[in-house]
């Protein structure tokens, strides 16, 4: 079972998630398992680190102008970017945030045996989810 995700998310959206001021993380694909239930976090360049990781509290996947209307309170990213960002597509995902873990010390991906960032996302397998939970 693919249970843990790694989603790279760019550093400023990262920290907001982890500040608690971001609390749907949007998405234009979605992973096909539905059995991912925990996320670790990838933040992009600069920083290039695992940073933390959340649990999955539901996602909503809904007409873009829908999707705004109930995230937007919470969605630590200005309408204009929301726009720019799913241009062009009908419909959008937003991932709720629960229980968020920032690590007190960031990890490189190397140290999970992985050479390359996902573009959006990969599966971990169990094993690396709770080396990761350990620190």
């Amino acid at each position: 079972m693919q249970n843990i995700v790694l989603l790279s998310i760019k550093p400023e959206f990262a920290e907001r998630i982890f500040s608690g001021e971001k609390k749907y993380e949007f998405r234009k694909t979605l992973f096909k398992s539905s059995s991912v239930k925990k996320i670790v976090v990838y933040a992009s360049s600069p920083v290039k680190k695992i940073i933390g990781e959340f649990e999955i509290d539901c996602i909503l996947s809904l007409k873009v102008d829908e999707l705004w209307l109930k995230t937007c309170q919470h969605s630590g990213i200005s309408k204009d970017f929301y726009d720019y960002y799913f241009d062009g597509k009908c419909i959008g995902h937003a991932i709720k945030i629960k229980n968020t873990v920032r690590y007190f010390k960031p990890k490189d991906l190397i140290s999970y045996n992985l050479h390359f960032a996902p573009q959006s996302f990969i599966y971990l397998p169990d094993t690396q989810g709770k080396q990761l939970a350990l620190l």
